[in-house]
């Protein structure tokens, strides 16, 4: 009942309003003024309440920083994100300065030049002094900026440290993965061709291979079974079509084995192709502190991006190509939630910054940042299960079979 009384009240006051304003317009018409003509008086009380407007717009801005300050960025807890706070609080500063004085120009010349008849405006059409210093000045600022923030951009992206810890961030729709390097310290390769259920990021091992190769086999085998029915002529060349799709991902595979078979037999264990069965693929992400950390980035079917607002780091995922940032973390999530953000279940996490479809909001993980002894154990926990466990890689050509090999 409250509610609808407001809005009754509301349409009688809007109404009010209208019918002042109609008795205005008429009464002006009565005493023969036109709407375009404004008085000398109008025309000063505009001029000082564009300075009132003036104080009590900076009072306002001023307000709402004081007011909302602690809705603003937490403190950033990587040395990355200590430079990109100083790139954008240098940004900020000129902003506000120009902000200021814009402002200030704007409603001052407004309430100081007030109409007159007895006053002329200056003719002023050109002026090549001005026009080299409203040029030179901003691009000079521009020039500035540009080449602090290249600077910052290439301090981020430049090639890690060689003892950095080194982590993959696989994204698809709608979800992330982690990869580490097992035991040998490296990763391992990897190939879209390979990626099914028990491999959803396409690490390239003999196993792999093999088991990708056989479950081609058994598709094939599904759909000339599925050519002994009777069916329609173009249902018949749709199954007829992915026979052959299947047969030419098959040679591809084969193909794929055979550059790994050189390339190992070339580089021995230099080779990539000999450290992806103990890689530990995983939905926790956990980081030490203090520690540089290569984050390797890839994407399987759309464009994503890696996102940590806390680290103050981004990068696209993009397919078919790994991207990849560094990193150092200075806060544990243990400190962030005691001494900084004063919340128990606060976590650190990762975003995808693109929007990659209908369940884009969904797609985050969190990121866990622990001590240098807490990442060690952590990580001899997690060797425990690589993706291919001991005993489990087949050898010799003979384990290799079927109709495409």
């Amino acid at each position: 009942m409250s509610k609808l009384l407001i809005l009754i009240v509301v349409l009688v006051g809007a109404l009010a309003v209208a019918q002042v304003a109609r008795v205005y317009e008429l009464t002006s018409r009565l005493r023969g003024k036109r709407e375009e003509d404004i008085s000398p008086a109008d025309n000063r009380m505009n001029a000082r309440l564009m300075w009132a407007f003036l104080v009590a717009y900076f009072a306002f801005f001023i307000w709402l920083i004081v007011a909302y300050k602690d809705k603003m960025l937490p403190v950033a807890a990587s040395t990355q994100g200590v430079e990109t706070d100083w790139l954008m609080n240098f940004n900020w500063a000129i902003l506000a300065v120009m902000f200021v004085v814009t402002n200030v120009l704007l409603f001052f010349f407004a309430g100081k030049y007030v109409y007159s008849k007895d006053r002329r405006a200056f003719w002023f059409p050109h002026n090549n002094k001005l026009e080299l210093l409203w040029t030179i000045v901003p691009a000079a600022v521009l020039a500035v900026i540009i080449i602090y923030g290249l600077n910052s951009w290439n301090n981020i992206t430049s090639p890690a440290s060689p003892d950095a810890v080194v982590v993959e961030l696989y994204a698809k729709q709608f979800d992330w993965t982690a990869r580490y390097p097992g035991q040998d310290g490296r990763m391992g390769a990897t190939d879209y061709r390979l990626i099914n259920g028990d491999n959803p990021l396409g690490i390239v091992t003999a196993k792999s291979i093999a088991t990708r190769l056989a479950e081609i086999d058994t598709e094939i085998a599904e759909e000339e079974a599925r050519l002994q029915g009777v069916l329609p002529d173009d249902k018949v060349a749709e199954i007829e079509d992915h026979i052959g799709y299947l047969g030419r991902m098959a040679s591809r595979i084969v193909n794929l084995r055979v550059v790994m078979e050189q390339d190992i037999k070339e580089n021995g264990e230099a080779s990539t192709y000999l450290h992806g069965a103990d890689d530990v693929v995983t939905k926790d992400f956990v980081l030490p502190v203090h520690k540089e950390v290569d984050i390797l980035i890839r994407a399987r079917d759309v464009i994503h991006s890696a996102y940590m607002p806390h680290l103050r780091i981004q990068m696209n995922a993009v397919p078919g190509m790994t991207t990849h940032m560094k990193v150092t973390p200075t806060i544990t999530t243990d400190s962030m939630r005691t001494h900084v953000m004063h919340d128990e279940a606060f976590d650190f996490i990762l975003l995808c910054n693109k929007i990659c479809g209908a369940s884009h909001f969904n797609m985050q993980m969190p990121l866990t940042v622990v001590t240098a002894s807490e990442f060690t154990a952590w990580v001899a926990e997690a060797n425990k299960k690589p993706f291919e466990p001991a005993g489990t890689q087949p050898g010799g050509n003979g384990y290799f079979a079927g109709q495409y090999r």
